[in-house]
């Protein structure tokens, strides 16, 4: 609780500190123009989405606060360089060059800031799931698709930073591994994989945290960062938790995609010779 209070105090300082920012600027521009400025708010919003896009791309808060400072130095230098160009009466051999060293100078100052974290990746945090790792398949499967659903688990999770594995078929689920969720609630399809069934595409949740509708997940731990829904057909899915944000890679998603279809291959002849047809399994 006390953590949480501190966090609190923090975001009400930050945000005090960004509206006291954004009115000293209205007094300084009505003070000088005897005009109130409207475009101010559009002044902070794009240094704030630069700052969103560098946390996002992994810099920490203060590295992106730091790297968003030089981008708007750049832009701002550029921008007064133009300026000074277009209002100058007169084009001077020195005047010329003083412009095209601010240039490279401003243009240098915003490279700086956006490929800094290309340059020096920062890998995200490993999260700490709640639960114990276990191994829950259901046992009604014929051995053949037992020893596929334990072989494919166990090389998710050593080949891929994945935490966990879902397997949902039709109205069960026939494999959990890794971390496990305790067994209720259970797993239910919910909007983001009837889209998954629509679409028959993987539906990556780079941050699962972002989303209002990751509570249709509550059959995996809880607090998981990144999730990969992939459709298994029409009448599965297959659920791969993430040990950190933005943490899959593109041939991850591959393999995941090439072993769904394979299980897909395994378990529509098992529903036929149930004598289960898809409409009636579904409903």
């Amino acid at each position: 609780m006390e953590e949480f209070r501190g966090d609190r105090r923090a975001r009400g300082l930050a945000t005090g500190a960004v509206y006291a920012s954004l009115a000293l600027a209205l007094v300084m521009i009505y003070q000088s123009t005897n005009h109130i400025n409207f475009a101010q708010g559009e002044f902070v919003m794009l240094p704030a989405f630069a700052m969103v896009g560098f946390i996002a791309a992994g810099a920490p808060l203060p590295l992106a606060f730091v790297l968003t400072v030089v981008l708007a130095i750049g832009v701002l230098g550029l921008g007064l360089s133009i300026a000074n160009q277009l209002t100058a009466p007169e084009l001077t051999p020195a005047l010329e060059r003083a412009a095209v060293l601010a240039s490279f100078l401003a243009v240098g100052l915003m490279l700086v800031a956006i490929l800094w974290t290309r340059a020096m990746p920062v890998a995200p945090e490993r999260v700490e799931l709640p639960g114990e790792q276990g191994f829950v398949l259901e046992p009604e499967l014929p051995e053949a698709l037992r020893q596929e659903l334990a072989w494919g688990s166990q090389m998710l999770l050593t080949a891929t930073p994945a935490a966990s594995v879902l397997l949902h078929w039709g109205e069960r689920t026939l494999l959990r591994r890794g971390v496990l969720a305790p067994a209720e609630p259970r797993f239910s399809p919910g909007a983001i994989c009837r889209r998954a069934w629509q679409t028959q595409t993987a539906v990556g949740l780079v941050n699962l945290k972002l989303y209002p509708g990751r509570d249709e997940f509550r059959g995996l731990p809880e607090g998981i960062p990144a999730l990969i829904v992939q459709p298994v057909g029409e009448r599965g899915v297959l659920l791969l938790a993430g040990w950190s944000p933005r943490c899959f890679s593109r041939s991850d998603e591959a393999w995941l995609a090439g072993w769904a279809q394979k299980l897909r291959t395994e378990l529509e002849p098992l529903d036929a010779a149930a004598g289960l047809p898809a409409a009636e399994a579904e409903g």
